[in-house]
């Protein structure tokens, strides 16, 4: 009996093979907008679905396919479709699922974007919203129990790095035949597969950790044959395509996944422990220190603790500003998963979309500072926060 690869492997092989063409040993870029028929049964077959193939780029393209496939089995899933970001792949989703009249229940911390889905969109089409505070399991079965459509979670979340229990959410959407979708962008398949705890839908922003290389956009969706295929229906008509450039980066970028989201485990794990020792600090968040509210959980439902940290510094956005550009190996940028190490504070990155009285609602003070650890020598990134504290003095 043939057992299954390794994660590590499948980050290098999975889903590519059916991809290869004239004996290369990568998928290629295939930038073609048409693909041609001469039978028109055979073209008609394949417009319809009856038959493997492609007609159009908005609808599907080979060297994106191959992406999709490649985290269908990371993810262990029964289908994958492709957006052309990861917001594409959040909004794409909720869109397909809701109608007016309908409710969603999620949390206050989502990723700045999500959150104004929730706070301002949805509303606009009649979508009942409920955000529960998260980490608080029972308000959240609570508000399930009452009824909804779709159960959002994010986990863990941006930037506060909280963490819900998947197995115990979905548990409760499942009574009353709601579809729990994840964002799994955060933890990336090395650490988590939502799928695995009975999430029905599982969600990334490819851009991050995925591509790792911060220049390439894309979201990825897997979950359900039939569920992925409503989705996809809306996608390619509504027309949110991934760019088969984007996805060629992203398929690369998938290789190292595993290699990168080791170092980052280990690094942010480092950093976090650090910086809890560090007078000027007055708060860390990173789900591997076992004073983190969401530490049991996260040992039960990952099988690491991501590269993502966030901190807290006296003095507030004003340190903020004197603090940042001491930093000498650190991107000051609106990104995160990438192999260098990317910091800034959630006003300028994942909430810019808030307005300050928004951000303090979720918990997010306007000195907290996301640290997105890189590939870097942990040492070197420790000594490098050390430096830029000590010039503050």
């Amino acid at each position: 009996m043939k057992n299954e690869p390794n994660i590590s492997t499948q980050a290098v092989w999975a889903g590519e093979r059916d991809y290869l063409a004239f004996g290369a040993t990568q998928v290629p870029v295939v930038h073609s907008v048409a693909y041609g028929y001469d039978d028109m049964d055979e073209w008609y077959e394949v417009a319809i679905g009856k038959r493997p193939g492609h007609i159009y780029g908005r609808n599907t393209n080979p060297t994106v396919q191959a992406l999709e496939e490649k985290i269908r089995l990371m993810e262990g899933a029964g289908a994958a479709t492709s957006f052309s970001t990861g917001m594409a792949a959040i909004s794409n989703t909720l869109a397909t699922f809701l109608r007016p009249g309908d409710t969603v229940v999620s949390i206050k911390d989502t990723y700045g974007g999500t959150n104004k889905i929730f706070l301002e969109f949805l509303p606009q089409l009649n979508i009942n919203v409920v955000l529960c505070e998260t980490g608080d399991h029972e308000a959240m079965e609570a508000a399930i129990a009452k009824g909804c459509k779709v159960v959002y979670l994010e986990t863990p979340t941006n930037p506060t790095v909280k963490i819900v229990d998947i197995r115990r959410l979905a548990a409760a959407a499942k009574k009353v035949g709601a579809l729990t979708v994840v964002d799994n962008t955060f933890a990336t398949p090395v650490n988590q597969n939502p799928l695995q705890l009975g999430a029905d839908l599982v969600l990334h922003s490819a851009t991050k950790f995925l591509g790792g290389h911060a220049d390439a956009l894309g979201g990825l969706l897997v979950g359900r044959k039939d569920w992925i295929e409503q989705v996809y229906h809306y996608r390619e008509i509504n027309g949110a395509t991934m760019g088969p450039m984007d996805a060629y980066l992203i398929l690369r970028g998938m290789k190292t996944l595993h290699l990168r989201i080791e170092r980052q485990n280990a690094n942010a794990q480092k950093i976090a422990e650090y910086l809890q020792t560090e007078d000027r600090v007055e708060a860390v968040h990173y789900p591997g220190l076992p004073g983190h509210q969401g530490h049991d959980i996260a040992k039960e439902q990952m099988r690491g603790f991501g590269g993502v940290l966030s901190f807290a510094v006296k003095g507030g956005v004003e340190t903020v500003r004197d603090f940042l550009p001491k930093l000498q190996y650190a991107n000051r940028a609106a990104n995160l998963g990438a192999v260098e190490t990317t910091v800034g504070p959630s006003r300028t990155t994942s909430h810019v979309e808030c307005t300050p009285e928004e951000r303090a609602r979720m918990g997010i003070p306007e000195g907290l500072i996301r640290y997105s650890a890189g590939i870097e020598d942990a040492g070197d990134l420790i000594g490098d926060l050390q430096q830029a504290f000590a010039s503050l003095a």
